[in-house]
């Protein structure tokens, strides 16, 4: 393994985060190695969506450290951070597509706004970045004639237009039927190895997760609660990864929010 495949891609140390005296995230440390897809796992408001947040610096951390590709993310001045931005792709829940924009001006939206090439180029560059999502013939259609896994995809290929070296997914598997999952899923898998990205994926979903993710970091807390293997996964017996694992509905975490005690409540005056 040469220096540069060793060294991580993300590199948080210690990071507190929070709202008031409410911490979202506390004291939390992950790396990401190049190249690999790791799956964010927990319950609501566990702070996997935060945890994207501060690795696009979106939001700033209370302390601790976030580095990207080598750079600490809260330290850099605003031109810095755009630039790091430049080379992290996205892909929100629900696609988030211009809704007055087809498919192509979509794709193409990145390439306008981030570059100067000329529209043959872009033309060339979208109807390849559709293809390889299997959409090219939609290009033409309007986000209302799409299907959800179709706009999925469609949001896939303007993601990962300006090929970026670091993929963020906020629960793409929400919402579409099994057979736009296991296309989504395959589609995250195969573009991660053919341009070389290493993808982060915030999601609920783990049957498909077990099949595309090398690793699986459970949160709780906001902390690392577990970093497995898919096969770690299915093989622990740790209670909090069973209890999700197995989608029961008490356990660590518990079914019934903290309140007093039900008779003492109900029948009080």
């Amino acid at each position: 393994m040469s220096a540069s495949e060793a060294t991580p891609l993300i590199d948080m140390k210690n990071v507190r985060f929070g709202y008031g005296e409410r911490l979202i995230i506390d004291g939390l440390s992950l790396t990401v190695r190049k190249g690999e897809i790791v799956a964010l796992m927990g319950g609501s408001g566990s702070g996997k969506t935060t945890l994207l947040g501060l690795l696009g610096g979106r939001i700033q951390p209370i302390s601790g450290e976030i580095h990207v590709a080598g750079q600490n993310v809260p330290t850099l001045a605003r031109k810095e951070l755009y630039t790091l931005r430049r080379r992290i792709g996205m892909l929100f829940q629900f696609g988030a597509l211009f809704t007055d924009l087809n498919v192509f001006d979509n794709v193409a939206f990145p390439y306008r706004e981030q570059t100067d090439l000329p529209e043959p180029v872009i033309r060339d560059l979208v109807l390849m970045k559709l293809e390889a999502v299997g959409l090219r013939g939609a290009h033409p259609l309007m986000p209302s004639e799409l299907s959800g896994g179709m706009a999925r995809r469609v949001a896939l290929a303007r993601a990962v237009a300006l090929d970026p070296m670091l993929m963020l997914y906020d629960e793409p598997f929400t919402g579409l039927d099994p057979i736009s999952v296991g296309i989504v899923g395959r589609l995250i898998k195969r573009l991660n190895s053919a341009m070389g990205m290493t993808s982060l994926i915030v999601t609920h979903d783990l049957t498909e997760t077990l099949r595309i993710a090398d690793r699986v970091v459970m949160l709780a807390s906001g902390r690392i609660h577990s970093d497995l293997s898919p096969e770690g996964m299915h093989s622990s017996t740790d209670p909090f990864v069973r209890q999700f694992a197995d989608g029961l509905p008490d356990g660590p975490v518990p079914f019934h929010h903290p309140a007093r005690p039900y008779a003492e409540e109900l029948f009080a005056r």
